[in-house]
C-alpha cells in the first residue's frame, strides 16, 4: 500500500501535475534555455537536486518552522542547495555553467521548488516529500529534453551539440530552420506541445 501511495507521489509530478505541460510553471528558464539539449538536461538535473533536497529539509523541519515565516525559511533552504549547485556547475562544468547563466541562481524563486514546498514537503512526511520532489523534478526534466530536443533538431540540425555525443543529423545541404533557435521559436515549440500533450492526456483521461 505504502509503495503504490509512494510511486504515486513521482507519477503525479511526471503526468498529472508536469509542471511545463500540465501546471505551465517555470516558463523562464523552459523557454530561454532550451536552445540545446543539453542546457535542458542540466538545468533539469540540477532542478532535481534542489527541489529533492530541498523538499526533504522542509519536511524535516516543517514541525519547527513558525507560520508566521514560514515562506522565508523555505526560501533560505532552498538557497542554500541552489548555491551548492551553482558552485559545483562553476567548477566541473563551466561550460554548461555560462550557457545557464542567471537562470542557476534563479532556481531559488523558481515556482516549482517554491510551490511544492508550500503545498507538499511543508505537510507531508519526509519520505513522502522525497518521492514527490523526484516525481516533480523528472516532469520538469522530461519537459525540458523534449522542448529543447525539438528546438536543437530543427533551429541547428543536431542533437548533443557542444558535447563528446555530438551527431549531425542531417546532410550539409540542411538548413536549418534558425526560428526554432530564437525566442519566437521557443513560444511556437511550447504551444505546439501544449496542445499535444492536452490532446493525448485528454484521450488517455488523465486528468
Amino acid at each position: 500500500m505504502m509503495n503504490n501511495l509512494y510511486l504515486a507521489d513521482i507519477t503525479r509530478g511526471i503526468f498529472k501535475e508536469n509542471p511545463i505541460f500540465r501546471l505551465v510553471l517555470g516558463m523562464c528558464p523552459t523557454l530561454a534555455i532550451t536552445v540545446l539539449v543539453k542546457n535542458g538536461l542540466g538545468m533539469g538535473l540540477a532542478v532535481i537536486a534542489v527541489l529533492t533536497c530541498s523538499n526533504v529539509v522542509i519536511s524535516s523541519l516543517r514541525r519547527f518552522i513558525p507560520e508566521q515565516v514560514r515562506i522565508p525559511c523555505y526560501i533560505v533552504i532552498i538557497a542554500t542547495f541552489v548555491t551548492i549547485i551553482e558552485m559545483v556547475l562553476q567548477a566541473f562544468v563551466p561550460a554548461l555553467y555560462d550557457a545557464l547563466g542567471v537562470f542557476v541562481p534563479l532556481i531559488v524563486v523558481n515556482c516549482i521548488i517554491l510551490g511544492r514546498a508550500e503545498a507538499f514537503a511543508g505537510k507531508q512526511p519526509v519520505l513522502r516529500s522525497l518521492f514527490d520532489g523526484i516525481g516533480s523534478g523528472l516532469g520538469f526534466t522530461l519537459g525540458l529534453l523534449l522542448l529543447s530536443l525539438v528546438r536543437e533538431v530543427f533551429g541547428s540540425g543536431t542533437l548533443l551539440a557542444e558535447t563528446n555525443f555530438a551527431v549531425q543529423l542531417f546532410g550539409a545541404n540542411f538548413e536549418p530552420m534558425r526560428i526554432f533557435a530564437q525566442p519566437a521559436g521557443a513560444f511556437i515549440v511550447l504551444g505546439l506541445l501544449l496542445a499535444l500533450t492536452n490532446i493525448v492526456f485528454k484521450r488517455l483521461q488523465i486528468d
